[in-house]
């Protein structure tokens, strides 16, 4: 999954009291002046970064755990804890040359070979990390070694302490970005029980910024700062991350002062862009995911592409952009998403139009909706924005071809290991960039090959257009065959693109130093809280 992936009644956003002067009260203040504080919606879903797949979970550790590269303020690879890096002639070997000195939070000096060790960890196959093969598969001797086949990954060479080698597969223009996410981050080995999933803050001892201090489920997550941090300490004491499941009660808390920042659902941003006290604390960010409906193409009845088909023209996905989500994201007519290499105003066109959608649920065997299985759509829970188009995408369905369709809310690390088995044959999800390459939308969900492909879709000549176009070092001729395949794969549609992502978020104005990149805040390096 990926990085990267939030109502409260007008009424009752006018009822609120208890804020202080400048909606930050005395109580709610008291020894947390230099505490940055922000809610995530649900408990993290790991404190592994070989088993990471959700984008929520993913801010927290990478405040604690870091790798070779990282992504910039620019939206480019960066060096990180590799300073530097020779990539040979034929694009296969990289070396990269270690930042001296690091040291984990146990002031341990880091070597290379604790990045093979990480590497191989997570592609034990005793580890079982859903996502080892997404983002290390193009490295010689992975797939051995999560087969089974190998006890280490042949591609990873200590060359000496501060010098390790990768060698891949075939050239891959995209592979400096899959190091960038925290399966392959370095950490402590000795704090680790082998292929046991790290699952206490006294495990996690990376190299980041900020330290595990404390998890208590349902409650919160705390980190303070790393004053031994090799980029420099953070200039805050730390940060804490209270689990906060509802929308209302996270808004509430942020007005009265007891957060810093708060992701908003789009329901709420009508109402706060009217509010004096708090509208010049709301910040947009167009970030480069898609939202879509996914229909699993190995399950009955969603084998069927003519039915496909006319779900997707059955839903009118300009109602839902502009009325149910209040115009404030983009309709997607492509798969992949604004700010990504590759990404096109339009593609293969995708009509409302529910008289065609009749003709072809007919066509696919089911006359007016008639013998077609009532349909289950499950979602992640407490999102009201996706319960919303969910509501909505039912409806339509019913208004339009006769469709039963009924609403399953998930608790999110079931939700993804349901969808990870393959499990989920229809349902409302997100995608979002772990880099910016296309192979990462086209490849890696949709190809026959594509290891996060989870609804068993496969055109042959699609599947084969990617495949060439992800070892080509032509990016015209790749952007070409990409756009070739992603025409087929609307065709197809095994997934409905509804609209790419557009986060809003309260951010109270005496929080500066946020670093910014497409993927979202960056680790909280720099962020300063002005006093009160």
């Amino acid at each position: 999954m990926s990085r990267f992936l939030w109502c409260l009644p007008l009424v009752a956003l006018l009822g609120l009291s208890g804020c202080g002067k400048g909606n930050f009260s005395e109580r709610a203040q008291e020894g947390k002046e230099s505490v940055f504080r922000y809610p995530i919606v649900t408990n993290p879903t790991t404190l592994d970064p070989a088993l990471i797949q959700d984008g929520d979970t993913i801010d927290i550790l990478q405040q604690v755990y870091e790798g070779l590269t990282a992504w910039g303020e620019d939206n480019t690879v960066v060096p990180n804890l590799a300073t530097h890096w020779e990539i040979s002639g034929d694009g296969t070997v990289y070396t990269f040359h270690l930042k001296p000195g690091v040291k984990f939070h146990n002031s341990r000096e880091v070597s290379a070979e604790d990045f093979k060790f990480a590497i191989e960890r997570a592609c034990d196959p005793a580890t079982k990390s859903p996502v080892a093969e997404n983002y290390l598969g193009d490295i010689v001797g992975v797939r051995d070694r999560l087969a089974g086949k190998a006890q280490t990954v042949s591609g990873v060479e200590v060359v000496d302490p501060a010098t390790l080698r990768i060698t891949i597969d075939k050239p891959r223009p995209y592979f400096l970005g899959k190091l960038t996410y925290p399966v392959s981050f370095v950490y402590a080995k000795e704090a680790v029980d082998g292929s046991a999933e790290i699952a206490s803050t006294a495990q996690m001892i990376g190299t980041g910024p900020y330290i595990a201090d404390k998890y208590v489920p349902d409650q919160i997550l705390s980190l303070k700062a790393n004053p031994n941090y090799h980029g420099g300490a953070p200039k805050i004491a730390g940060i804490e991350r209270p689990i906060i499941k509802d929308p209302a009660t996270r808004l509430n808390k942020y007005k009265s002062g007891e957060l810093d920042l708060v992701m908003l659902e789009r329901q709420d941003v009508a109402a706060l862009q009217a509010d004096p006290q708090f509208k010049d604390h709301l910040k947009f960010f167009n970030r480069p995911g898609i939202w879509y409906i996914g229909m699993n193409a190995g399950l009955k009845p969603f084998d069927n592409k003519d039915l496909r088909r006319a779900i997707a023209m059955a839903i009118d996905r300009d109602y839902i952009v502009d009325k149910v989500l209040g115009g404030l994201n983009v309709r997607a007519d492509t798969i992949v998403p604004p700010g990504v290499l590759g990404h096109r105003e339009r593609g293969t066109p995708i009509p409302y139009n529910p008289a065609a959608a009749k003709e072809l649920l007919a066509k696919a065997g089911y006359p007016g909706g008639k013998g077609l299985p009532k349909l289950e759509m499950s979602f992640r829970e407490q999102r009201p924005d996706i319960r919303v188009v969910a509501e909505a995408v039912a409806s339509q369905l019913k208004e339009n071809l006769g469709i039963d369709v009924s609403l399953r809310t998930m608790e999110w690390r079931t939700y993804l290991e349901k969808h990870a088995a393959k499990e989920m044959p229809f349902f409302h999800m997100r995608w979002a960039a772990d880099y910016l390459d296309p192979e990462n939308f086209l490849s890696l969900l949709l190809a026959g090959y594509g290891a996060e492909n989870k609804i068993h879709y496969d055109n042959p000549v699609a599947t084969a257009l990617c495949r060439e176009a992800d070892s080509t070092m032509d990016e015209k001729r790749r952007l070409e065959l990409y756009a070739q395949a992603e025409d087929l794969m609307l065709e197809d549609l095994p997934f409905i693109p509804i609209y790419f992502q557009r986060d809003a978020e309260l951010i109270h104005p005496r929080i500066s130093g946020l670093r910014e990149s497409l993927f979202g805040h960056l680790p909280h390096t720099q962020v300063e809280i002005a006093p009160k």
